[in-house]
């Protein structure tokens, strides 16, 4: 994956790859976390650049719900959406709302070129709204 993407295979990078994959929506401290379980010494710098060179390259992809942290995830490159809990803050992969990428045509694209559209979907999960209704 790395090699394909033009990168140096480096063990910060293949740490950050393997648990932004295994974490699939991890903020950046849990990642850090996660990577130092196989690199105990890896620096927050390294697992940050890192972090910013796959999103760079497009191996990973960095969402920021409103009030969230930014997360990032494996899933890349077919416009996906998401799903998020506004109690406990989860966050879920939704597929495209409707027809072909970008999903949604802009009632006036203002002269842009559209190649993605962004959908957030906010709601109780399912523990959330049991815990809500009882």
């Amino acid at each position: 994956m790395l090699r394909g993407a033009a990168l140096r295979v480096t063990r910060p990078r293949l740490a950050v790859l393997s648990a932004v994959h295994a974490h699939p929506h991890a903020d950046t401290d849990s990642i850090i976390g996660a990577v130092r379980r196989e690199l105990p010494k890896v620096s927050h710098q390294a697992v940050y650049d890192s972090l910013h060179t796959l999103t760079a390259a497009g191996l990973v992809r960095r969402i920021q719900p409103s009030g969230s942290v930014a997360r990032y995830e494996t899933r890349t490159g077919d416009n996906h959406h998401h799903l998020v809990c506004r109690s406990c803050g989860a966050i879920v992969d939704v597929d495209c709302a409707v027809g072909e990428a970008p999903c949604l045509d802009a009632s006036d694209d203002h002269g842009f070129s559209i190649d993605e559209a962004e959908v957030v979907y906010w709601g109780l999960c399912p523990d959330c709204s049991t815990r809500e209704s009882s």
